[in-house]
């Protein structure tokens, strides 16, 4: 879950780099402490699913920050990239690196020549959705078959229980 506000003007940008397999413990704990925020809108708390392992399995893992205070995981869903997990630590918040995150997948995703990039979020956390909307991302309304999985599998997980989540994707093409 990511902060959407700018980085204050004082403040230099967040570079992005890619993730170290090494750093994929302190990623993993950067999700779990940024899933707290969610609380604040009555979501969760989120079973900690210590089997999972997203980032080692991922197409590529960029994080900001020496040591990490955000990431961005994507995979490959239906032939197209797919944020897989954005996270900031909350102390880290509002200052653009969510953004910041979001703007170079968008940019690996292009220059690996996908035409777009998809994700699914919670719809009206204001720093999901609505934040997501400012990156030029659309509400999916009937997901490929790879993306209703994911949704499929939210479903399952219970995510939906604390709020409607939404597919949604940004066209990569000339126009996107």
């Amino acid at each position: 879950m990511t902060e959407g506000d700018a980085a204050p003007p004082d403040a230099s940008p967040p570079v992005v780099r890619p993730a170290d397999p090494a750093e994929f413990e302190r990623l993993r704990w950067i999700e779990l402490e940024s899933d707290r925020l969610l609380g604040e809108f009555g979501i969760g708390p989120f079973e900690d699913d210590e089997a999972e392992d997203h980032l080692s399995d991922a197409a590529a893992v960029f994080a900001v920050g020496e040591p990490a205070v955000g990431f961005v995981c994507l995979v490959l869903v239906d032939g197209a990239a797919h944020v897989d997990q954005v996270s900031v630590l909350p102390d880290h918040g509002r200052r653009g690196i969510g953004r910041a995150l979001i703007e170079a997948a968008i940019g690996w995703a292009a220059g690996t020549g996908y035409a777009e990039l998809t994700l699914t979020t919670y719809r009206d956390v204001p720093f999901n959705a609505p934040f997501y909307r400012t990156l030029g991302f659309q509400e999916v309304s009937r997901p490929a078959p790879g993306l209703a999985a994911v949704r499929a599998h939210e479903r399952a997980v219970g995510l939906d229980a604390f709020g409607p989540r939404v597919a949604m994707r940004r066209s990569l093409g000339p126009m996107g």
